[in-house]
């Protein structure tokens, strides 16, 4: 089957009904001749009409273009039939009258496999002999013989008309134009379109296909039947859709449906593109790759600057440039983000602020159902940490806020990719603020700040590991997201003996994961309760590394100060005094909720008497006895 353009002017269409008509009224006459007993007269069918065009299209001869004319004539001129009635006394257009017109050869144009039936253009209906059964034209063949266009009803729900009109920049416009010309010249290709960005690579078909003057339908390869007869159905009357429409298919698939978009591909001949961020090779030939490649920053600031059209001279140039290069969303999510700015009166801090949040909920949507984000609303009044500690974290801010100048304007990019994240370690025990401290972060830098779960990153299975986080780590470099691996050394251990094959592919796990980190270009925070639990060369790649201390008493009692939120009544209590607890700000934490709990039971302020008590369920929870000292706390 080829294919073949059918928007055509309305005066071309009427032509071609024309030269239907004068097709079905040949088949008419010549049914006539056979009621009357007379040689029937040729069959003619004009160059100009819609039945030429579907000879083209499905590879049919003029013996079963007549056949399609005496099923199709039934409904369009009334003569045909009582020319039928005549013959057979029925006026039902059969097997055995089909013979008749045709001659021996109507066995071989019925059989299935040939072209009336293998596309289902007609049908045979009834029971008993096969010289008794009826031929029916396909209603949508009827319907694109008189001219008339539309989605068939069996694939309604299937298929989506798809026709977007987002901004593409100048890479993905190379691939637009790539797409074109393949299917301009020569064999139709199938085409593998590689990419993470599925709303990218559908505007890249679309814009194609926009250029080309074809519709473009799209279908989910999760959608795809698994039986295989109602797959083998879906393929005709998809194959059949594109040719009658002038229509390419997109097929998007994600790692799971992958196998069944190759195996629909096999199965049809019109122009199809497979979506998917690695795509399956089906066994169809030819075949064209085409790989899209985020765009860099300088490009995400081009479709910034078109998506705003003139409310981009309302941002500053900086504000632009950081927002470009923080958040490596694609060209739909970047116009979405962009059509938030509505208030064109507000302050340019406040426009710019808005684009930022606007541009942080598009690049949560890959990332948000691989890990858990955590929304706080901490500060730096929050932490208690010694004045070293503070100036590592306000550098690493800094680090990371400043990261598009350095990278991108003052050319260090352009000299190495390699190594210009901001991969930072949070060492000390358990409860000393590490957490809390990539809180603090991910406010000052109004960047979201997701959780990794070891447990489900990690797997038995040789390479899923190394796929796990490679989805993890993709997802949040398009949203530059902030990613907290907890107690790291699970994961970042020390790379082992090689002993047997189980060593061997843990070590390759700890290595890809070291050239991950240093490749990202976001801020990935690593947490351990155990530093010397980490690969050395791995604490090479790092470019922070803070030390949380366990508080001393001054600490503890500055944490005692701040823990109790302002609105949250207090009576007689003492900071120093409770400081006298050797717990970590944690535990202090914890046991400062739990007062409140038992306050708020009563009700009445939180007191001594109430930290006493949740202090001794806490050292019950971490098995901690009552020293002397600490029992003068209460006194």
């Amino acid at each position: 089957m080829t294919f073949a353009t059918r928007h055509l002017p309305e005066s071309k269409l009427a032509a071609l009904r024309l030269g239907v008509d004068a097709a079905v009224e040949s088949v008419a006459a010549r049914l006539r001749a056979l009621a009357d007993g007379d040689t029937p007269p040729p069959f003619v069918v004009p160059e100009r009409s819609t039945l030429r065009a579907l000879a083209r299209v499905f590879n049919v001869d003029d013996a079963e273009l007549e056949l399609i004319c005496a099923a199709a004539g039934y409904d369009i001129d009334p003569a045909i039939g009582d020319a039928i009635e005549a013959i057979n006394g029925t006026g039902v257009f059969d097997v055995a009258l089909a013979a008749r017109l045709a001659g021996p050869r109507v066995w071989d144009i019925l059989c299935p496999e040939a072209p009336l039936r293998r596309w289902r253009l007609i049908e045979l209906a009834g029971n008993g002999p096969l010289r008794q059964k009826q031929i029916r034209l396909d209603e949508r063949i009827l319907h694109a013989l008189l001219g008339t266009t539309y989605l068939d009803a069996r694939l309604d729900g299937l298929l989506q008309h798809t026709a977007l009109d987002a901004p593409v920049g100048a890479a993905t416009q190379g691939l637009v134009r790539a797409l074109i010309e393949a299917w301009s010249t020569g064999p139709l290709p199938l085409v593998l379109l590689a990419g993470r960005d599925r709303l990218s690579k559908r505007a890249i078909a679309a814009a194609a296909a926009r250029e080309l003057g074809i519709l473009l339908y799209r279908i989910r390869a999760a959608d795809i039947p698994s039986d295989w007869t109602q797959r083998s159905a879906l393929a005709v009357l998809l194959d059949r859709e594109l040719a009658l429409s002038g229509a390419a298919v997109l097929i998007e698939a994600d790692r799971d449906s992958a196998p069944a978009a190759a195996t629909l591909a096999d199965l049809i001949t019109g122009p199809t593109i497979v979506a998917a961020e690695e795509p399956p090779v089906p066994d169809r030939t030819p075949r064209l790759r085409l790989e899209l490649a985020p765009p860099a920053a300088g490009e995400r600031r081009e479709i910034w600057q078109r998506a705003l059209g003139d409310k981009a001279d309302a941002i500053a140039g900086d504000d632009l440039e950081r927002l470009a290069a923080q958040f490596a969303i694609d060209a739909p999510a970047i116009a979405a983000a962009a059509a938030t700015l509505i208030d064109s009166t507000a302050p340019a801090h406040t426009r710019a602020q808005a684009l930022w949040d606007a541009a942080r909920a598009q690049g949560r949507r890959t990332l948000d159902g691989l890990a858990e984000r955590i929304d706080s609303h901490a500060t730096w009044d929050d932490l208690v940490l010694p004045a070293d500690q503070l100036d590592l974290l306000h550098d690493l801010a800094g680090h990371v806020r400043e990261a598009w100048r350095v990278n991108d304007a003052w050319g260090w990019a352009a000299r190495s990719e390699r190594g210009l994240g901001a991969a930072a370690l949070f060492a000390g025990p358990s409860g000393t603020g590490k957490t809390l401290a990539a809180e603090v972060l991910a406010g000052e830098l109004r960047l979201d700040l997701y959780r990794i779960d070891l447990s489900q990153v990690v797997s038995k299975y040789i390479g899923e590991t190394e796929k796990n986080l490679a989805r993890i780590f993709n997802a949040a470099e398009d949203g530059g997201a902030i990613l907290l691996f907890d107690e790291a050394d699970a994961l970042f251990g020390k790379r082992s003996e090689v002993k047997d094959s189980h060593d061997r592919y843990a070590n390759v796990e700890v290595s890809y994961l070291l050239q991950r980190m240093e490749a990202y270009r976001g801020l990935a925070i690593l947490t351990t309760n155990l530093k010397s639990a980490l690969d050395t060369a791995f604490l090479r790649r790092l470019r922070y590394v803070v030390t949380f201390p366990f508080p001393d008493a001054a600490a503890r009692a500055e944490i005692w100060k701040r823990v109790f939120p302002p609105q949250t009544p207090r009576e007689d209590l003492d900071p120093s005094a409770l400081a006298k607890l050797n717990v970590s700000g944690g535990s202090i934490r914890s046991i400062a909720l739990n007062a409140a709990y038992l306050a708020a039971a009563v009700p009445e302020p939180v007191k001594t008497s109430h930290i006493r008590r949740a202090a001794r369920r806490e050292y019950a929870k971490l098995e901690k006895p009552f020293t002397a000292s600490e029992q003068e706390a209460f006194r």
